[in-house]
């Protein structure tokens, strides 16, 4: 993404406050389930990488159960054909997958619901990382997208996610983009050890919208280029 040359960078304290402000009312609720758009590079030894654009939708019923359609869709290109799941051209449109999976009561994160606790929700990210240790920032935001994939988040969770990442070292505000699906936002970047990790969010709300990984270093055996982007997720509501 294309950070707007002339925009005014937004301090994630300022966000953190519009976020806390925003969430007074306590609308819109917490839900389990997803909607994401995501593009992901696929990579082979004999052949150039690909970018395959899939639409996730999961929802969760009363007994527990779940739904997990996956679409291959491009909404950038709508109408035209897309790469599919195997790397052929499909219909745009085309369901490479729909499963329903039994109840599952797991209590662990991130099927736990996460905390409005900034303290809690850092070891709740820790535990949906795997880690017996604080995460960096790196690993962070992997957890966050994790939660992201399980849950889509009310006013409050996004509040308090705004203010845990209030206090995350290395992550720097850039300014505002517009993301794949033509929304608005304000970006913060993590140069880390690694991929260059760019986070949206939502500059009323707080919301996470986004979050792109880009290559900091060619992989001329793969044909991938300095600055080529590793994957990208956009959530919706």
């Amino acid at each position: 993404l294309l950070v707007q040359a002339d925009s005014t960078p937004v301090a994630l304290q300022t966000l953190a406050d519009r976020a806390r402000a925003a969430a007074a009312d306590g609308a819109p609720k917490l839900r389990k389930g997803t909607h994401v758009q995501s593009w992901s590079m696929g990579m082979s030894d004999d052949k150039p990488p690909i970018t395959l654009p899939e639409e996730r939708i999961v929802r969760w019923n009363a007994d527990d159960s779940h739904t997990e359609i996956v679409v291959a869709t491009d909404p950038r290109h709508p109408g035209r054909p897309v790469l599919g799941g195997e790397g052929e051209l499909v219909e745009d449109g085309h369901v490479l997958s729909r499963q329903t999976y039994p109840p599952s009561w797991s209590d662990a994160p991130p099927q736990a619901p996460p905390p409005t606790d900034v303290a809690r929700l850092r070891a709740y990210l820790q535990e949906a990382g795997y880690s017996k240790t604080a995460l960096n920032t790196g690993e962070l935001l992997d957890a966050v997208a994790s939660l992201l994939d399980t849950w889509t988040l009310g006013a409050r969770e996004s509040a308090t996610l705004a203010r845990l990442l209030e206090d995350t070292e290395g992550l720097r505000p850039v300014g505002q983009v517009t993301d794949r699906l033509g929304r608005r936002g304000q970006a913060y970047v993590y140069d880390g050890s690694g991929p260059r990790r760019m986070l949206i969010m939502d500059p009323a709300t707080g919301a996470v919208l986004g979050l792109e990984t880009t290559f900091t270093k060619a992989e001329p055996e793969y044909g991938v280029k300095a600055g080529d982007v590793m994957s990208y997720s956009a959530w919706m509501r």
